[in-house]
């Protein structure tokens, strides 16, 4: 299985447009540092317009950490996007190249075709969401330094130590690798059905549009409906920039994550088994 999953990393970094989300990021990061880097005294007294009347705050206010987490707010909804990309490529692309029966010649089952194409896929999630937190956290500690984290949250505004800062971000961006794998299985459930990735990705890409809206959406009618849509849970990261950090909410955002990935990743696995791939 590991054999395996080397090669499908090897497609998947064969093709250009895996290394999209890695230069979108590599770019915009590193501009979004600088830009606050080259006007930090401008930034450092628009952050306290809001605070002045109430707190005394000296020191690094518009740091890494600060910048970071405002970076992770503002990515958060564009790096679907890019997972999309990959993902709806996986399965749809080796029927677009015309290689399926040549998969299923080697010595390897479905089962394991599938698996490794999908796991191979949440290695490429992982090295996306560890470049985001090594030019986004690394860079922006470098050239703007560490300091006190502030947080709006809820209606509270929470200053966290520059002690208690990196496990947050640690335990986020873990989360944010489970967040975005959902987003991979809705790709690669959309792929096991077609043989072209551009319709995968279309669609993928519509539909989180489409709940992204209806999240956002401030009605009483779609109330009752908010709880069933996946992106409501997609940015369960910021529960551990809460303090105390709510353990309930975050294992039932956890829970229903892993129901999305394993129940898109078993369908994906039955139509797969089930596909004529040698007419």
């Amino acid at each position: 299985m590991i054999n395996l999953i080397f090669i499908e990393l090897y497609k998947i970094f064969k093709k250009w447009r895996t290394y999209i989300g890695f230069i979108a990021i590599g770019v915009l990061v590193p501009v979004i540092h600088f830009s606050f880097y080259f006007t930090k005294h401008q930034n450092q007294n628009f952050s306290l317009d809001r605070f002045e009347n109430n707190f005394l705050i000296a020191g690094n206010l518009v740091n890494g950490f600060n910048v970071s987490i405002l970076i992770l707010f503002s990515l958060f909804i564009h790096i679907p996007f890019l997972i999309v990309l990959v993902g709806g490529d996986l399965l749809a692309g080796e029927a677009t190249a015309g290689t399926y029966r040549m998969l299923v010649t080697r010595p390897v089952s479905r089962f394991q075709i599938v698996t490794s194409k999908f796991l191979a896929g949440i290695v490429y999630i992982k090295l996306l969401i560890f470049w985001l937190a090594l030019v986004s956290l690394g860079l922006g500690t470098l050239i703007l330094g560490s300091g006190v984290l502030i947080n709006s949250f809820e209606g509270q505004v929470l200053i966290f130590a520059s002690n208690d800062v990196l496990w947050r971000f640690a335990l986020a961006y873990i989360y944010a690798i489970l967040s975005m794998s959902v987003v991979l299985s809705i790709s690669f459930f959309f792929s096991s059905f077609v043989e072209n990735a551009i319709g995968p990705i279309i669609t993928t890409m519509a539909i989180i549009i489409i709940f992204f809206i209806l999240s956002a959406i401030p009605l009483e009618m779609l109330e009752p409906i908010k709880p069933y849509l996946f992106t409501n849970y997609l940015s369960g990261w910021m529960n551990f920039f809460s303090d105390p950090v709510d353990l309930s909410k975050l294992w039932k955002d956890v829970s229903v994550l892993l129901a999305h990935i394993v129940v898109l990743f078993g369908a994906s696995l039955l139509i797969f088994k089930r596909k004529d791939i040698l007419s």
